[in-house]
């Protein structure tokens, strides 16, 4: 994507303007939200009116009208959106108080609950009373069948809000009647009981478009696909979303329902295709490979490009920071953090995930800062929760932490940072049950969360339940490819449940994880398996169990051999004469030393005394394993000595 021209950044200004209007009308307002904060980042320019004098005449003037806009209502929309307007207004001010159930009943009346106090009448005056604005719903409540002629005389603008509120509606009841956050009652499974009602009334709504002669706008397609993933049926959920974000694309909350759905970046490359060319078909991209923690140059440089357009959007400098978060690049995502609390201090999105980069970073005067600052901004929001919670856990006050965790969750059932964190403050507490759980309803809200599926694996590891840590970590390891940490879980697994076969498999995967991590050195031994300690130092940890496994299958051989590459590390490899610098070994470490006894016990059995004395001698001055070697030495002194005399 090259720089836009005069025109083309005119144009995107007035497609974010409409945006912001048309979200707000149907109170979509994050993704309002979203579209002002990315219309503000663009760069002022004289062309565009911001420098216009009060008393000038073109002051007064209003953007021109799209072409967009214009085709979006065609004439039937209007005069529907005209005869509704004052009920509209009506339905939205309701809305906005929150008083969801009066809102959808400006344009689809319903029966009074059960037990009101509706005087009893007659079927003839019941049936004379049923207005044609009500909308009759019968059948099963799992699949009722909607009276859909009272929903067609609506437009799409009166629709969708109604049909969102009563969305609204249902899951402000069920919050209502959900238990406390992993109480005895609490089983995560309560529903939203009105979707079956919208889904039936949509499902309806759009099998009769094709013969109205009108065309959807792709807010209620939107509307569809959060019902069916709700439900569990993604794939229809997926096809209703990329057919929301081709009838409209400046809809942020489609673009992010789509990208909750995508599971792999196999499934994003699927759709693709299918998708919209433009700009912010373009930013989505960009966010869903953040989502799906792939972190590659590509990556960054079309997040550049995007930055090139809106230099100062928080959301865009947000993605690369949780870019470089993602990364393991934590004091470079922490800075970019910290520009964006001078640039905005009241800005609480994504603060949870800066207050995870302190807490790994160790930086507690800072958290504390940013705890106190979130707080004063908005006490009552998840984030703000969360980044108390990571502070009480860096002070290792761990029920105090899982308290502001539950609050998080009290306030957002689905807020995922709050489920992974409390499942770390059990573990830490030792209550694996409740850890357990508290990692399984993260992959409920998230199957991309890899710190929940690793944080099942740890856990079931404790209660030596390895298969099913196995299969957990492997999970882990699937979302996160690159990284040692999974593969080394997977292959102490695998060691565990006695495949040591394909646990040395695991391992080797660690060793190549290791150099996505490592700064730019290339291959370390000229066999692939490159360092992942950075300086093309092999982890010798990795290298050990590597060895230890190949003892197990007994190939003795290739256990001796990965033995002596870890003692290899002490020093680490030379790299004066290929590059001109010299790698720095990590030393003596207990790992090392543990290799050099085997080491020399090993060539102690083959006979090789010179070699095992040599061995022996240097674990004595390393002051590891001492006694052990001084046993060694014992005996291959006497070995020599006796057959010396039997040589006699």
């Amino acid at each position: 994507m090259s720089g836009l021209s005069q025109a083309e950044e005119a144009q995107l200004r007035i497609k974010l303007q409409e945006a912001v209007v048309l979200c707000t009308e149907r109170c979509l307002y994050h993704s309002s939200k979203w579209a002002a904060e990315l219309l503000n980042s663009l760069p002022f320019s004289s062309d565009d009116g911001s420098d216009t004098e009060i008393e000038s005449p073109q002051a007064d003037a209003r953007p021109p009208q799209t072409p967009t806009s214009r085709v979006a209502k065609e004439g039937t929309e209007q005069r529907l959106e005209a005869r509704e307007l004052n009920k509209f207004l009506l339905a939205k001010t309701y809305f906005d108080c929150r008083e969801y159930d009066r809102c959808a009943a400006v344009f689809l009346p319903g029966p009074l609950p059960k037990g009101s106090l509706q005087p009893a009448s007659s079927p003839a005056s019941a049936s004379k009373h049923q207005g044609k604005g009500k909308v009759k719903v019968t059948g099963t409540p799992s699949k009722p069948n909607v009276d859909i002629e009272p929903v067609q005389g609506l437009s799409q603008k009166a629709l969708f809000l109604s049909l969102y509120a009563k969305y609204m509606a249902g899951e402000k009841r069920m919050n209502e009647d959900s238990e406390m956050i992993l109480g005895p009652q609490d089983g995560g499974v309560t529903m939203n009981k009105e979707l079956p009602v919208i889904s039936a009334i949509l499902e309806e709504w759009f099998a009769n478009l094709p013969g109205s002669g009108r065309q959807s706008q792709g807010w209620l397609e939107y509307l569809y696909g959060i019902v069916l993933a709700k439900g569990k049926n993604e794939k229809q959920a997926l096809e209703y979303l990329v057919q929301s974000v081709n009838r409209y694309s400046y809809n942020w909350g489609a673009w992010q329902e789509l990208s909750s759905l995508l599971g792999t970046i196999e499934e994003m490359q699927q759709i693709l295709p299918h998708l919209p060319q433009n700009i912010v078909s373009f930013i989505f991209h960009v966010s869903a490979s953040q989502e799906l923690y792939q972190s590659t140059e590509q990556v960054h440089n079309s997040l550049s490009q995007v930055l090139s357009i809106f230099p100062t959007s928080a959301f865009l400098k947000t993605q690369r920071a949780l870019l470089h978060y993602h990364d393991k690049d934590f004091d470079e995502a922490e800075q970019i953090f910290s520009q964006l609390i001078l640039s905005d201090p009241h800005r609480i999105d994504s603060l949870d995930n800066y207050s995870n980069i302190l807490y790994v970073m160790g930086m507690k005067p800072r958290l504390a800062f940013l705890a106190q600052l979130a707080t004063n901004t908005d006490k009552f929001r998840p984030e703000t929760c969360c980044v108390v919670g990571n502070y009480y856990s860096l002070k290792s006050e761990h029920e105090k932490a899982v308290m502001y965790f539950r609050r998080a969750l009290t306030l957002d059932r689905n807020f995922l940072s709050a489920w992974t964190l409390m499942g770390h403050e059990f573990v830490e507490m030792k209550n694996t049950h409740a850890a357990i759980e508290s990692y399984r309803r993260a992959v409920d809200v998230n199957r991309k969360d890899y710190r929940a599926w690793y944080g099942l694996g740890q856990t079931y590891e404790v209660l030596e339940m390895h298969s099913y840590a196995l299969f957990y970590h492997q999970r882990a390891a699937a979302l996160r490819p690159y990284d040692p940490k999974m593969w080394m879980a997977v292959g102490q697994c695998y060691a565990k449940v006695n495949k040591p076969t394909a646990g040395i498999r695991a391992y080797k995967r660690a060793l190549v994880a290791g150099s996505h991590y490592d700064a730019g050195v290339g291959s370390s031994f000229g066999s692939g398996e490159s360092a992942g300690l950075g300086g093309g130092i092999l982890d010798p940890d990795v290298l050990y169990q590597i060895a230890l496994l190949y003892e197990r299958t007994g190939d003795m051989s290739e256990c001796a051999s990965y033995m002596e590459l870890v003692l290899a590390q002490e020093e680490g490899p030379d790299f004066e004469e290929m590059s001109g610098d010299v790698g720095g070994g990590v030393g003596v470490t207990p790992t090392t030393s543990k290799a050099r006894l085997w080491l020399a016990r090993w060539e102690f059995m083959r006979g090789m005394y010179q070699r095992a004395m040599e061995l022996a001698n240097e674990l004595c001055q390393d002051g590891v394993e001492v006694e052990d070697a001084k046993a060694l030495v014992r005996d291959i002194r006497a070995r020599i000595e006796r057959e010396r005399g039997e040589g006699r």
